[in-house]
Formats: C-alpha cells, sequence, structure tokens
C-alpha cells in the first residue's frame, strides 16, 4: 500500500511539474519534479529495483547541477 501511494503522488507532482513547465512556471516546476523523482527514488528503494533508484539519482543530480549553475 505504501509503495501504491508513493508512486502514483510522486507521478501526479512529476505531472504537475510538466504543467508547470508548459505555463513557465520557473522555478516550481524545478520544485515540482525534484519532489517527484525523490519519491520515485523511494519506490526503487522499497521495491529494491536498483535500475529506477540509479535513473531517479541521475535525474535528481542533473537537476541539482541545473539549478546551482542557473
Amino acid at each position: 500500500m505504501l509503495v501504491f501511494v508513493v508512486k502514483w503522488a510522486a507521478s501526479l507532482i512529476q505531472i504537475v511539474g510538466y504543467g508547470a513547465t508548459a505555463f513557465g512556471l520557473t522555478p516550481w516546476n524545478l520544485y515540482f519534479f525534484v519532489v517527484g523523482v525523490l519519491g520515485w527514488f523511494v519506490v526503487g528503494v522499497l521495491w529494491k529495483d536498483r535500475a529506477i533508484m540509479l535513473i531517479h539519482l541521475v535525474a535528481l543530480a542533473a537537476m541539482i547541477a541545473g539549478m546551482s549553475n542557473g
């Protein structure tokens, strides 16, 4: 049940991030994406799925690097 809630919450938050990007709501879009990516990383941990953990760690690192350069 916990995984179900986290993965759907993270997915919805990322969808809000896409919408925020479409409407030019910077930096809010990045904040939504960071929360969504962290949520999916947690899903990867709970599932013990290293591929999900890896891709979301890379995405998080890229976002943090981009945010610190902007």
